[in-house]
């Protein structure tokens, strides 16, 4: 059998580039662990995210690269994701994502919810932050209602548990009777406690669900936490888009990367002949989201099942796990995973481009 070394295996995977960020596996640092005997090539590869869309495609690349060296030898790859390392206000939480609206009532608690719980089946550490203030609806929609969050030995707040993921919202601190009159920095500050004072332990996500619009309560929530990206949730008509586009350009002045945009109630599929009615008219997100370079991470039907169960406390990925809804979700879900790591590797290369130029000394 003929002789290889680390070195002759490393040169193999150099070849190999990792689907989301574009670059080799070697030079992104990506392989932890290599083992090599007579019998047995054995790696461990970092993958973007928990929740990568693409560990079997890149796993054949990797036996691919690796068959002409191997020999007789097995090839045994296994993954592992990134650990949390968030900014320094949250180090425990990988990435932190937005789900807001330019509007409201177009399902975007709805969407929250169901993502969060969909990147939970998918193996990801994921909390969900109910930032809307003034109508938190998460404790209606994973049947959390009646609780009462508690204070433990570190001082900190626990969040409640449902359906594989933690929660909280300002639902569980104030009646539901009762109207939170604040303006736009008490609610920034409110919010800030709930990241900071909660005790998440390690998460990939936390899922921020945002009060809709782009007016002051907004701006002062995106101010004060640190977001790694925004997902937008629009309906087919011109005129959601056109609040999408709004929502886009805030993102934009807050530096938030926008991940893309979830188009909801987008049509009808009639259960008995499977058809499909654009019954809001023809998506504007299909046409005009190429315009403006916007993502479309999916589009989401009208489901009369989703209402229900969300009243009942069962996001409908959780009631319905073979459903429609819930393919949709795991799509949308493993794009929003892929693109968050984009974006956040292009953020964190521009910005030790920056450091990198703007912290040389002139030479002497």
């Amino acid at each position: 059998m003929a002789k290889i070394t680390e070195d002759h295996v490393l040169q193999a995977l150099s070849q190999v580039n990792d689907p989301d960020l574009g670059r080799d596996l070697v030079s992104l640092d990506f392989v932890t662990q290599l083992h090599l005997d007579d019998q047995a090539i054995a790696l461990t590869v970092k993958l973007t995210s928990a929740v990568s869309p693409h560990a079997v495609a890149l796993e054949q690349s990797i036996r691919a690269a690796l068959a002409p060296i191997a020999g007789t030898r097995t090839v045994a790859v296994q993954f592992a994701a990134d650990p949390p390392a968030g900014g320094e206000k949250t180090p425990n939480i990988k990435y932190i994502l937005g789900v807001g609206a330019g509007k409201g009532g177009v399902g975007k608690s709805t969407v929250a919810v169901n993502l969060a719980v969909t990147l939970a089946q998918l193996g990801a550490k994921v909390g969900l932050l109910d930032a809307d203030i003034y109508g938190p609806s998460v404790p209606i929609m994973l049947g959390l209602r009646d609780y009462k969050p508690a204070v433990n030995a570190k001082r900190k707040i626990e969040p409640a548990q449902a359906h594989g993921i933690k929660a909280i919202s300002m639902g569980f601190m104030v009646d539901a009777q009762t109207a939170v009159a604040w303006r736009g920095p008490m609610v920034g500050r409110a919010v800030t406690q709930l990241v900071e004072d909660v005790d998440w332990g390690e998460l990939d996500f936390l899922i921020v669900d945002l009060p809709p619009g782009t007016g002051d309560i907004i701006l002062s929530l995106c101010q004060a936490i640190p977001l790694s990206g925004a997902v937008v949730v629009s309906t087919p008509q011109d005129v959601a888009f056109a609040d999408v586009l709004r929502a886009v350009k805030m993102f934009s002045m807050l530096k938030v990367d926008v991940v893309g945009l979830v188009e909801n109630m987008a049509y009808f599929r009639a259960p008995d002949t499977q058809k499909d009615y654009e019954i809001f008219g023809n998506s504007a997100a299909t046409i005009q989201c190429p315009q403006y370079g916007i993502e479309l991470l999916g589009r989401l039907p009208l489901d009369m099942a989703v209402s229900p169960n969300a009243d009942a406390g069962r996001p409908i990925v959780a009631a319905e796990k073979s459903s429609n809804q819930a393919d949709l979700y795991r799509t949308i879900a493993a794009r929003v995973a892929s693109r968050l790591a984009v974006l956040v590797d292009q953020k964190t290369s521009l910005a030790e481009v920056g450091k990198d130029f703007f912290g040389q000394r002139p030479a002497q």
